[in-house]
């Protein structure tokens, strides 16, 4: 068994990752720590959960567990990380924004799966991807790793309420959520320094805009990505360069019908619909941003680390209505 605490236990994120650890059969949750909710059961927060836990919220024993999960707020985790001295054999896998970015002084690896698995199953330390980097890197790698990324990209992605996190906002709560739509943070999303990370551990001298247009939905969860760019490939090459990239990569499937985000939806599915339109290469990616864009890409990163299969305790089955 692998066991397991939960840092921020009270947040989206954390519920989903409670939802899905409880369905592995080597997860064994031995804490989930929330600074507002100390002592009550989790199914105050997690209403979904009724039923099939009686966990309650308490504090963190780092000593009795393999890994942890840290479910904060982004800026969290660093505070967490200065403030808590772990066990050295303790693993860990941070869902934030804080250790993304490479560099000399940063110990966690990028953890996209389909980007380096092979570094992630070494890893001690892994930065989960965000919902909207994930989703769009995996439309791009393909392009990326056959160096054919010479202009600029072109993204227009909208993502379901949850993607802002559980607490209430001026462009979160019901009555201004409901029947509308809106564009946030044009040009400047903070997912598109690791999107360009990402490119770049194929395509080094990748130095063209991704031109990313973030749309809030009236729906509570998924999200799905257009990305064009021009290309030369035709749709043979296409079809060849894509599913030979996630031939080994069992969350990632590719399609030639035109996509929508339930298919996805309660799954760490990845769905890409590439098409070949003039001499533009257009590709539709959907995920769950719960799930493939956060806690089920951490269970599948912590699957890697422990040498386990990936797919483990990650059969989820989609919505269909």
């Amino acid at each position: 068994m692998i066991n397991i605490g939960i840092i921020g236990g009270a947040g989206y994120t954390a519920g989903e990752l409670v939802r899905v650890l409880l369905g592995h059969p080597l997860a064994n949750i031995k804490f989930i720590q929330s600074n507002s909710q100390s002592g009550l059961p989790i199914t105050k927060i997690h209403r979904d959960l009724l039923g099939e836990t009686e966990l309650l919220f308490n504090e963190p024993d780092f000593e009795a567990v393999d890994v942890i999960f840290l479910c904060s707020g982004h800026g969290m985790s660093k505070v967490f990380m200065d403030e808590h001295k772990l066990p050295k054999n303790l693993k860990i896998i941070d869902l934030s924004t804080d250790f993304r970015a490479s560099g000399p002084e940063n110990e966690f690896v990028y953890g996209l799966p389909e980007l380096q698995k092979e570094v992630i199953e070494s890893a001690e330390k892994v930065a989960n991807p965000g919902c909207f980097a994930t989703c769009i890197e995996l439309a791009l790698l393909p392009l990326a790793q056959h160096q054919v990324l010479n202009n600029e990209v072109h993204v227009n992605a909208i993502t379901g309420s949850t993607g802002s996190g559980q607490k209430p906002t001026s462009t979160s709560h019901f009555s201004w959520k409901n029947n509308n739509v809106s564009v946030y943070k044009p040009f400047n999303h903070q997912h598109l320094a690791e999107i360009h990370q990402s490119i770049r551990e194929f395509q080094e001298d990748f130095n063209y805009d991704i031109n990313f247009i973030p749309v809030r939905g009236n729906f509570s969860r998924g999200i799905m990505a257009t990305v064009y760019t021009n290309c030369d490939w035709d749709t043979q090459q296409i079809i060849d360069n894509y599913t030979g990239y996630y031939r080994d990569h069992p969350f990632v499937s590719i399609t030639d019908e035109i996509l929508d985000v339930k298919q996805v939806v309660n799954t760490n599915k990845c769905l890409l619909y590439p098409a070949k339109y003039g001499n533009k290469i257009m590709i539709v990616s959907v995920i769950d941003n719960l799930l493939k864009g956060a806690s089920g890409q951490a269970v599948q990163n912590m699957n890697l680390m422990f040498g386990l299969e990936e797919t483990m305790g990650l059969k989820l089955k989609s919505v269909a209505f």
